[in-house]
């Protein structure tokens, strides 16, 4: 597998999530971003680490966590495709809303 390609709105879920933990402390986001990216750097080399949820979503995306980040992606796109990286706190609703609309 060769690395890894975002979706352009998991860049922006990154920015607003980096945004968000700056207003409170800047140290803070960087170190949050960095363990996302640390993770999406690790993710090619075990694509199929993460769990599915397929009465979440009915794609066939995987699921990791990073502290309160739900990372999804699809371990079978080369490069991998990481779709979202969402608050784990919105409701599942609006989680599959968001995927769906990724595809």
């Amino acid at each position: 597998m060769s690395g890894f390609a975002l979706h352009p709105e998991a860049y922006d879920d990154i920015d607003e999530i980096r945004a968000y933990l700056a207003e409170e402390s800047p140290d803070a986001a960087d170190r949050v971003v960095s363990e996302i990216f640390d993770c999406l750097r690790r993710l090619p080399q075990f694509p199929h680490l993460g769990f599915r949820r397929p009465a979440f979503v009915p794609l066939p995306l995987r699921f990791v966590i990073v502290r309160d980040y739900l990372i999804a992606y699809a371990p079978e796109k080369d490069p991998l495709w990481i779709v979202a990286v969402l608050h784990g706190r919105r409701s599942p609703r609006m989680m599959a809303a968001i995927l769906k609309g990724r595809e």
